[in-house]
């Protein structure tokens, strides 16, 4: 089936209640001249995550975020994964955190990582996009580098101030945003979602 194309002016919602995802999305769209609202801006309430892959949730979010509001709607499903964990934790990652504060996260996988000496480490990022009542479509990004001890940096969210990228000195949280947007897991998704949805 070929994948239909969104060109400049049309709109779409970005089914995430995030505020960094919101930003780091709105900045990769803007060059298309797509609008992009976000669900809590229509009101559009979180859909529950019952899916035990980052595709399965990209998916069950942009379908329902896709049909509450009769747009196009743009899903993210992302984590941040370790070897020495068995990938964990994974799909579960915003879990990890305690009301949204990703501090108590970091704490958790400083502690279950401590005394490992593989620090292998990793970001993954699923792009779906639904059309009301129409086709979904999935898009991968991964970073792979080095899980990092103590968190450095305060930029970025979730758990930059803990990930080296392979080849960087820096954490996701030390770097600009547009050094990260250059090189995430959400950025190499976000440039497939592009090659085949978007119109520049």
């Amino acid at each position: 089936m070929a994948t239909p194309k969104l060109q400049s002016g049309n709109r779409l919602v970005l089914a995430t209640h995030n505020p960094g995802k919101v930003v780091e999305m709105r900045m990769l769209m803007d060059p298309y001249g797509v609008e992009a609202v976000s669900a809590g801006d229509l009101g559009i309430p979180a859909a529950d995550e019952t899916g035990t892959t980052f595709e399965e949730n990209a998916c069950i979010k942009a379908r329902a975020t896709a049909n509450a509001s009769g747009l196009p709607a743009l899903s993210d499903d992302s984590g941040f994964c370790l070897a020495a964990l068995g990938g964990s934790p994974g799909v579960y990652s915003a879990r990890w955190a305690k009301n949204g504060e990703f501090s108590f996260a970091m704490d958790r996988v400083l502690q279950e990582m401590e005394g490992k000496t593989d620090h292998t480490a990793w970001f993954v990022c699923v792009l779906a996009i639904a059309w009301p009542n129409g086709p979904e479509f999935t898009f991968r990004g991964e970073v792979w580098g080095d899980m990092v001890s103590p968190p450095r940096g305060t930029r970025g969210f979730g758990y930059d101030p803990i990930f080296q990228p392979s080849g960087h000195s820096m954490t996701f949280a030390e770097m600009s945003p547009a050094a990260k947007d250059a090189m995430s897991h959400r950025a190499y998704a976000f440039r497939a979602f592009a090659n085949n949805c978007l119109r520049g």
